[in-house]
């Protein structure tokens, strides 16, 4: 399957946020910063899934999304946009789009809805998990409890939600942006080492005194929990 992204965005913020994002997972991303060039962009090549802003300079997001249907042209589109009223998303579905998500939104969300339109028809509900664990660390998600070789880890809110985000994604790289969103709520890089500092007291509470090392550190792109040295 094709891991290649047209993103369609005149804010540069915005556009930089997103790229960056799907880049970390993998992606390739071409940008266009209005809607003539989005439109070349998207009937000249071939896309696994086009983010499109709704609001463009040149040509409006829905009338990209409209050419780009005429044209014969069935690769999934998010529209993203500010106008998030119930007859806006209509008009967006109307359109043509496959999905529509309001502004401001979280990137683990966009990231989800693309995947989701990547595996159209595929259909597999996932049990409730009351634990969560790598080798011999545990978390009990009911009781907030954490234990490492049978003896109790202690550890602050923000680890326990830093560790829990960790062993959901066991075994995979967990980028800087997923950890910026999902543990402190940030849609945006605060530019601050507040991550560092709280993996290395994580580190510290769950891997020290063992000789069997689960938290790693992926240089330049974010860390993995695993027991895979």
């Amino acid at each position: 399957m094709s891991k290649k992204i047209l993103v369609v965005e005149d804010d540069e913020t915005t556009a930089d946020y997103i790229a960056g994002g799907l880049e970390e997972k993998g992606f390739i991303v071409d940008r266009a910063t209005d809607g003539r060039d989005g439109l070349f962009h998207a009937t000249d090549s071939q896309y696994s899934a086009i983010v499109l802003d709704r609001m463009l300079p040149g040509m409006d997001g829905l009338s990209v999304l409209s050419a780009i249907r005429a044209a014969g042209i069935d690769t999934p589109v998010i529209v993203l946009s500010a106008l998030g009223s119930t007859d806006e998303r209509v008009k967006g579905l109307k359109a043509g789009s496959d999905d529509y998500l309001p502004k401001p939104f979280a990137f683990s969300e966009l990231l989800a809805r693309i995947e989701a339109l990547q595996r159209r028809g595929g259909t597999s509900a996932e049990p409730v998990e009351t634990s969560l664990g790598c080798a011999d660390l545990t978390m009990d998600l009911l009781k907030r409890r954490v234990e490492r070789a049978g003896k109790r880890v202690d550890l602050q809110p923000r680890e326990f939600r830093l560790l829990e985000v960790l062993l959901r994604h066991q075994g995979q790289v967990v980028t800087r942006t997923m950890m910026l969103e999902e543990v402190w709520d940030y849609h945006f890089d605060p530019g601050t080492n507040v991550i560092d500092v709280h993996i290395s007291r994580l580190r510290k509470k769950i891997d020290e005194g063992s000789d069997r090392p689960l938290l790693h550190t992926v240089r330049g792109v974010g860390y993995m929990l695993s027991d895979q040295a």
